[in-house]
């Protein structure tokens, strides 16, 4: 579907493109060959050796050009699908370790090829801090320091991500405190792997207004009916829901109901690559699934922007690009 796009929730690291990590591999003569398939794609065979590959995947990437070169692969293949603004998650324990200094180094060339993105593919990049929480609390304070000390127009959020079985949300309270002291704008990811008492512990323990994922709100409709009334926007990312196994296909995936139950939902990828999917192939598989026209895709698209943790200006400035009459 060509309508523009917005995105919400996307690990940068996630979105490398195969080809990408394989000949950044070669040039450093680092031997990744077992985590990918023969067709070339990248393989796991579940959620905890996903993220056991997502790691070896990162481990090629060691140093600020590395990055700047990953920034760019990712927001073309973004660009190609109609995205317009995109946020994606940065985790200081990849970008330099959580040495502050480090992290400075790498956030600029990242920064560097999102505005050269912007100039010449129309997208707009914001950065969303996360620290790992299979890394612990401990790891995660130093992350919401790094994050806090260079927040501003390109990082302007704070989340949470990794193995979501690990641990409690407010275990990372004084983190999301520090974020939230600084200025940014909080998410989390919960309701994935963890059922509805993980959406209600992430709101209550780390007041978030985002939820990544959150589709297991499903199974309780005292708590959909919550999040309709508090308008929490849910990360809504259907293809990796499905390619883990939480789902078994995309009419039965939870999205649709959410939606009618007027929940405000958004799509995004996740780790498109891994998950053989893009943001316009979300959206074609969605309006297969559940007969959305147009409309529909519109006032999605319309609800990430209103969500986005981005300034006025830019806020503008990309609804603009959402118009039906926009060139």
């Amino acid at each position: 579907m060509s309508l523009p796009k917005i995105e919400l929730h996307l690990h940068l690291e996630g979105a490398a493109p195969p080809a990408f990590i394989r000949g950044l591999a070669r040039e450093k003569s680092i031997d990744i060959s077992g985590i990918f398939a023969e067709d070339g794609s990248y393989a796991y065979r579940d959620f905890r050796h996903f993220l056991k590959v997502y790691e070896a995947a990162t481990s090629v990437l060691t140093g600020p050009e590395d990055y700047r070169r990953l920034t760019l692969a990712v927001l073309e293949e973004s660009a190609a699908s109609g995205v317009v603004y995109s946020e994606t998650f940065l985790s200081p324990d990849f970008c330099g370790g959580r040495d502050l200094g480090a992290w400075r180094e790498h956030l600029h060339a990242i920064e560097e090829a999102a505005a050269e993105a912007e100039r010449t593919m129309g997208i707009t990049l914001r950065a969303i801090v996360t620290p790992i929480r299979h890394f612990g609390p401990d790891k995660a304070k130093e992350t919401a320091l790094c994050a806090a000390e260079t927040a501003g127009r390109f990082v302007t959020g704070f989340g949470l991500a990794g193995d979501e079985t690990v641990g409690k949300p407010k275990d990372f309270a004084w983190s999301f405190d520090m974020a939230r002291e600084a200025g940014l704008r909080l998410t989390c990811h919960a309701g994935e792997w963890g059922g509805p008492d993980s959406i209600r512990d992430a709101l209550r323990d780390l007041r978030v207004e985002r939820i990544g994922h959150g589709v297991r709100a499903i199974e309780d409709l005292a708590l959909v009916d919550e999040l309709a009334e508090r308008g929490i926007v849910l990360e809504c990312c259907p293809g990796s829901n499905i390619a883990l196994g939480i789902y078994p296909g995309w009419r039965r995936h939870p999205i649709g109901e959410l939606f009618r139950r007027e929940v405000k939902v958004t799509v995004s990828t996740d780790d498109p690559p891994f998950f053989h999917t893009t943001m316009a192939r979300e959206y074609d598989r969605l309006a297969e699934a559940f007969d959305w026209d147009e409309g529909v895709f519109r006032t999605i698209a319309r609800t990430a922007l209103d969500a986005a943790f981005c300034d006025p200006d830019t806020r503008a400035r990309i609804a603009k690009l959402l118009e039906p009459d926009h060139a």
